[in-house]
């Protein structure tokens, strides 16, 4: 099952399919094929699996999958069904399939004949595939909120200037992070002050290959001269403040992961709302001072209600560090 999921995390990072692995055994345990899902109209794992073998070679195999196989129809046919047809003899997998549609596999293959049975390394794959349950489960796209600040948790100077507060390793992985989202977010205020591209780029300034999908949040319109009109993504102007109306808007659009890039207001305001999944915070040994603070009102009154996170990860970008955080499994937001 682990080395399963070292398959799966070869799928695309971007998307609304979940990446899955999986790997076909034999009666004495050894790996005969292995399978991992590319994205959107390709092949599932478990029948990218079968389609290495000759023909009835998969007969009597052990399927070993990161997650439940699909129950439905789409841009392919059903992972359960797939198995039956081939004669799969049994099937384990991590983690059950949430969805409204594709879940319960596992009780189509058992319905046919084949022992089927999950939790095999549950909360790996769980772990591994949480953006992806957390938007098949909200029907929203799951949310990173960025910021970068000084030691002492300021985004810019006295006077509003903010170039640069990190160092080029820091933007450079700010990139990376653009180019591994479905789209970028920021608010009306940052366009107008700072009329920024949003788009990802490489160390030369080139255009990587893969783009966010531009989102401006707020009332007033995106100036007709604005650099984001000449993204390679079209443009996507949400005239609200209501960030659950704008995430469902998102997700409708088949967007599901956003990169919150907007300023103190905007990371602010989907941290106060609850919407905040993951928060990626780049920390720069510095003292700034001053009142401009990276993060505003949170709607936190008393010390009992400061919002607690755990730290996923922390990585050294030259002087500067990317901390990754989510949510604290104890806090409700």
């Amino acid at each position: 099952m682990r080395h399963a999921l070292s398959l799966a995390a070869r799928g695309p990072e971007r998307g609304s399919h979940a990446s899955v692995g999986c790997v076909l055994l034999d009666d004495d345990g050894r790996t005969v094929s292995e399978g991992w899902h590319r994205g959107a109209g390709t092949a599932h794992a478990e029948v990218d699996a079968i389609a290495k073998l000759p023909a009835g070679a998969a007969r009597g195999l052990t399927a070993v999958v990161t997650l439940e196989p699909c129950n439905h129809w789409g841009r392919t046919g059903p992972c359960a069904e797939a198995l039956i047809a081939a004669g799969i003899g049994r099937v384990v997998y991590a983690l059950s399939d949430p969805g409204e549609h594709s879940g319960g596999g596992a009780a189509r293959l058992r319905a046919a004949g084949i022992p089927s049975e999950g939790g095999v390394l549950r909360d790996e794959v769980a772990e591994f595939l949480r953006p992806w349950l957390l938007t098949t489960t909200l029907h929203r796209p799951f949310v990173t909120v960025k910021w970068a600040s000084s030691l002492d948790g300021r985004a810019a100077a006295a006077d509003g200037t903010s170039q640069w507060i990190t160092g080029t390793a820091a933007r450079q992985h700010v990139h990376e992070q653009r180019a591994k989202h479905d789209a970028i977010l920021v608010g009306t205020g940052t366009v107008l002050a700072d009329d920024p591209t949003l788009t990802a780029r490489g160390d030369g300034g080139e255009l990587l290959p893969d783009q966010p999908v531009p989102v401006v949040v707020g009332e007033r319109a995106v100036p007709e001269g604005a650099r984001l009109r000449s993204h390679p993504k079209p443009l996507i102007e949400a005239r609200t403040r209501d960030l659950d109306a704008v995430l469902r808007d998102l997700y409708a659009r088949d967007i599901r992961t956003v990169f919150v890039e907007g300023g103190p207001e905007v990371a602010s305001a989907f941290i106060r709302a609850g919407l905040a999944d993951a928060r990626l915070v780049y920390l720069a040994p510095t003292l700034i001072g001053g009142p401009r603070l990276a993060l505003g009102d949170l709607g936190v009154d008393t010390i009992d209600g400061q919002r607690h996170l755990s730290v996923t990860s922390v990585t050294p970008l030259g002087d500067d560090l990317a901390i990754l955080a989510r949510t604290h499994s104890g806090s409700s937001r």
